[in-house]
């Protein structure tokens, strides 16, 4: 019988364990690792940060599927707030003197109201808001503050929770809502990625071109060309140098799918079965489609609410849908959130994200502690290094995540003929060996490791292509490390597969002179 491995995750938890107590003299070090152990125990962390109205809020919403997080210019909105998962609802204020005390849930329109009691924002660290949302499973979704707020003290409070100090960043990842990004906002995604040690591979940060229903000024082919806007700005180096990803988001677009009831869909349907010469005209502008006399079978507040929840592009595109045959609210729904550009942003969330947590997690403590080590030497602490290595090492390559990012730009490495296999294995589609392989997932482990040795095999050859250019090359060696990775997580697999010790990687043998290389000469 197989004894279970312990993961990286669980040995960075040892090893945090054992410099806390290396480090019980240095009450302010020990602390600082306390603080990165107790965050190796929670969610993934995961900011939403951008420019004052600039969809931060309703984007929130629309991940939780539920109205909790305020979105009109309220005191709530000026501090941070973290919105966990809860068997019930709950709200907790923490202030910048470290006390706590629980707040009123004040429910609204299926939601939440939020209040800070009379307390002052400034005096505010941070509010807990914990949800019954199975969205806020895999993650902690935060709020923060306008990053370009007229008031100094606003914005300080978000760069203050995303910069790492001396401890760990209030977040683990980041999305980045922009709609065109400015030189300030570079800068602080920049300070984040350092902080969270984010290398060439850009992991922690995608960036979300909001609001993408405004960019072709509300007409039914606006988030083509917002898709068009997302691509260009993908390939701006400042921006690609700090974000994996771009794409475009009609927030509240994507919020009335999630929270779309049958009554709105009654409601729509009354005005796509109306006379369409008479309907048409109130479509043009928000003034027109709320008068108080109209010629549809809808009162004013009813069309208010209508506008309320999506927006007079959702009205028109939910109008033309259902024109074109979709039959019930949940059909609209579904529309809705796909059309929108949420589905592609969660894919990516759980791809870049929620699907690799512990091995973002981990990454972060170990920089910590690395920086700790090199600040702070204390006897005994060359154990503490020589774990710290090791434990680097076995963690997966993050630079998978890396190429997943650059697979689809204009630059991408990957030929187009190689792209999909090559975007499977690297977890595009999950991160399971039968979801990386293509495979059912209650495939045999046999059929799944001759599939994973065909896989390596096959890309070993892609690696070695001798017409393959460095950057292709250098792709195929990422897609070889996963597949060997794949397969070293598979009962029964040994490093017999592998090249013979010493030979090197496909990359490296294809550098040798030819008569260096394995066969070489016979």
């Amino acid at each position: 019988m197989r004894t279970a491995q312990p993961t990286v995750l669980e040995g960075v938890r040892a090893l945090l364990d054992a410099a806390v107590e290396r480090y019980d003299a240095v009450p302010e070090v020990a602390d600082r690792l306390r603080a990165s152990r107790r965050r190796l125990d929670e969610p993934l962390r995961l900011a939403l940060v951008g420019r004052v109205k600039s969809g931060k809020s309703t984007l929130l919403n629309a991940l939780v599927g539920a109205r909790i997080a305020p979105t009109d210019a309220g005191e709530c909105t000026r501090v941070v707030t973290l919105y966990r998962h809860g068997a019930t609802p709950r709200v907790v204020l923490h202030d910048a003197d470290g006390g706590q005390r629980g707040l009123p849930v004040r429910r609204a329109d299926g939601g939440l109201r939020l209040e800070l009691g009379g307390t002052p924002p400034e005096e505010v660290s941070h509010l807990l808001v914990e949800w019954p949302a199975a969205d806020l499973l895999p993650a902690t979704v935060v709020d923060t503050p306008g990053i370009s707020s007229l008031s100094a003290g606003t914005s300080a409070r978000t760069r203050t929770f995303l910069d790492a100090g001396p401890g760990p960043s209030g977040a683990d990842a980041v999305v980045f809502l922009t709609r065109q990004p400015q030189p300030e906002d570079v800068a602080v995604l920049a300070g984040f990625q350092a902080g969270t040690e984010a290398g060439p591979g850009h992991t922690t940060t995608i960036t979300v071109l909001s609001r993408a229903d405004e960019v072709g000024a509300g007409r039914l082919d606006a988030l083509l060309a917002a898709g068009a806007v997302a691509r260009r700005m993908s390939e701006d180096p400042e921006l690609a140098a700090v974000s994996s990803a771009v794409v475009p988001v009609a927030g509240l677009l994507a919020l009335a799918g999630r929270t779309l009831r049958h009554g709105d869909f009654v409601a729509l349907h009354g005005m796509a079965t109306a006379d369409q010469a008479q309907v048409s005209p109130l479509l043009l502008t928000a003034d027109r489609f709320c008068r108080p006399e109209a010629p549809v079978p809808l009162s004013a507040d009813v069309r208010r609410s209508l506008l309320d929840r999506l927006g007079l592009f959702g009205i028109r595109l939910a109008v033309t849908l259902i024109r074109a045959g979709v039959a019930d609210a949940p059909g609209l729904a579904d529309e809705l959130v796909r059309r929108s550009g949420l589905a592609e942003l969660q894919r990516l969330l759980r791809v870049h994200f929620t699907d690799r947590a512990p091995q973002l997690k981990a990454g972060t403590a170990l920089r910590l502690l690395e920086g700790v080590l090199a600040e702070h030497p204390v006897e005994g602490d060359d154990e503490l290094r020589a774990e710290a290595e090791r434990l680097r090492l076995a963690a997966a390559d993050l630079g998978e995540l890396d190429l997943l990012a650059r697979s689809r730009s204009a630059a991408g490495p990957l030929p187009a003929a190689l792209r999909d296999d090559a975007e499977r294995l690297l977890g595009a589609d999950g991160t399971t060996p039968a979801a990386r392989l293509g495979l059912p997932e209650d495939a045999s482990e046999p059929a799944l490791r001759t599939a994973a040795r065909r896989a390596l095999d096959r890309w070993r050859g892609a690696a070695a292509d001798p017409l393959a250019d460095r950057a292709a090359v250098d792709a195929a060696d990422v897609v070889v490390r996963s597949c060997e990775a794949l397969l070293a997580g598979l009962d029964g697999w040994s490093a017999a597969v592998g090249p013979e010790p010493g030979a090197g990687g496909p990359a490296e043998q294809r550098d040798q002179p030819e008569h260096e290389q394995p066969g070489g000469g016979q």
